[in-house]
C-alpha cells in the first residue's frame, strides 16, 4: 500500500549494467535495459512553478525502485518535508510496490508531480525481421517485479522486456516507451515528470512518451548519474521549484550550474521541452 503524508514497433535490445563503473552494455534481443551505479533526477513544469492540484490541494508520488539497491532515505525525507511544506500531499513507493501495473496505472491517481527515483537504462532498437540494430535509442524504466516469461505474453513483444542490474543477477520487468503510450491507462494531466534515473535524455523517446501522455515537462540526465549526485541535485531542484517558486526551466539551469555534472559520469540535468 501507498503511504499518504496530509495532505508493431522494433524489438530492442536488453541492457545491463556493466561492471565496474556501471558502464552499460548491449546484449541479446528483448526489451528494456537497466541501469547504473544510481538513477538520475530533475523535474520541470511548463509554467512559472509548480501549481495546480484539485480541490483537496495538489498531489506529488516519489516512487522509489531504487530503495531495492541503493536506498537514499535521507533524500525521501527531505524531499517529502518540501513537498507537505509546500502543500502537497505525498505518496510514497518503495521498490517492491513498483511493478508492471503501478506503472499501467500511474495516470490514473492525478498527481501533479512524480518523482521516479528508479533504475533506468538507454538501450538500442533492433530490427524485428532483420535483427539489425536501428539508430533509435530509448530509455528503459526498471520495475520491482520479478521477470517472468509467462507474464503478460503480449506486451512483452513489443512492450515490456528483461532488466538486470549486472550480468547474471534475477532479472526485472523493464519499461520500454510503447509501454508508455499504449499500456498505461488514462493521461497525465499536466504533471511534471523528475526521473532520476541514468540517461533520461540522453534519448528523447521515453520523455517524449510521457509528454505524449499528458506531462508537462520531463527533467533528466543526459548520461549515467551516480545516486548521491542525483539525490543532491533533485533535492536542491526541488528546492528552487518549491521554496523558491523558480520557474521549470530556471530550476533546472540554476540547479545544473550550483551542483554541476556528476563528477565520475559527466552527466548534466536537463529538462524536455527546453523552454530556454
Amino acid at each position: 500500500m501507498s503511504r499518504r503524508r496530509q495532505k508493431k514497433r522494433p524489438e530492442k535490445d536488453e541492457l545491463r549494467r556493466g561492471k565496474g563503473g556501471g558502464r552499460l552494455r548491449t546484449a541479446a534481443v528483448v526489451v528494456v535495459g537497466v541501469v547504473l551505479l544510481s538513477a538520475c533526477v530533475a523535474a520541470g513544469l511548463v509554467l512559472s512553478g509548480l501549481t495546480g492540484g484539485g480541490p483537496s490541494g495538489p498531489k506529488a508520488a516519489i516512487v522509489d525502485q531504487l530503495s531495492l539497491t541503493q536506498p537514499g532515505p535521507d533524500f525521501v525525507e527531505s524531499a517529502t518535508g518540501l513537498l507537505e511544506q509546500a502543500g502537497y500531499a505525498v505518496d510514497y513507493f518503495p521498490g517492491e510496490q513498483v511493478t508492471v501495473d503501478f506503472y499501467r496505472n500511474l495516470p490514473t491517481h492525478d498527481y501533479d508531480l512524480i518523482i521516479l527515483r528508479v533504475h533506468s537504462a538507454i538501450t538500442t532498437e533492433r530490427d524485428a525481421e532483420t535483427g539489425q540494430k536501428t539508430e533509435k535509442e530509448y530509455v528503459g524504466l526498471f520495475t520491482g517485479e520479478p521477470y517472468n516469461p509467462n507474464k503478460y505474453p503480449q506486451e512483452q513483444i513489443e512492450r515490456l522486456g528483461k532488466a538486470e542490474y549486472y550480468e547474471g543477477a534475477p532479472p526485472l520487468f523493464g519499461i520500454a516507451p510503447d509501454f508508455i503510450t499504449y499500456s498505461m491507462r488514462g493521461r497525465f494531466d499536466e504533471t511534471l515528470i523528475v526521473m532520476m534515473g541514468c540517461d533520461g535524455l540522453r534519448s528523447q523517446e521515453t520523455a517524449q512518451a510521457f509528454l505524449d501522455k499528458g506531462a508537462s515537462a520531463f527533467v533528466s540526465w543526459s548520461r549515467s548519474v551516480s545516486a548521491s549526485h542525483t539525490d543532491a541535485a533533485t533535492q536542491r531542484l526541488l528546492e528552487k521549484l518549491l521554496i523558491e517558486g523558480l520557474p521549470v526551466a530556471d530550476a533546472v539551469a540554476q540547479t545544473a550550474a550550483e551542483v554541476g555534472p556528476d563528477p565520475v559520469y559527466e552527466a548534466k540535468l536537463r529538462v524536455l521541452p527546453d523552454e530556454g
